[in-house]
């Protein structure tokens, strides 16, 4: 199973979005075990939406679509529900 999850950082209010087959270890990576990229710079992460998928190209193909303007501002709006 693939999971498609959207991270928010309140601290910076930045999302990112990815895909993982271990949600659990991705996250400790976001926040903690990672020592390079683009999310270290945000830390910390809350995770604010997630897909399953049982296929790594149906997930794959989803995470594209959330990282289009439309998906962004889709991941955006769950935000907004979310904090206020």
């Amino acid at each position: 199973m693939f999971i498609v999850y959207a991270l928010y950082s309140p601290n910076y209010e930045k999302i990112y979005v990815g895909y993982t087959s271990n949600m659990e270890q991705r996250l400790l990576s976001h926040n903690k075990l990672g020592k390079k990229g683009w999310t270290i710079k945000f830390r910390p992460w809350e995770l604010v939406f997630t897909e399953e998928f049982e296929d790594k190209k149906e997930a794959m193909k989803r995470e594209k679509q959330l990282k289009s303007a439309k998906g962004r501002e889709y991941v955006w709006e769950q935000i907004r529900k979310k904090y206020k």
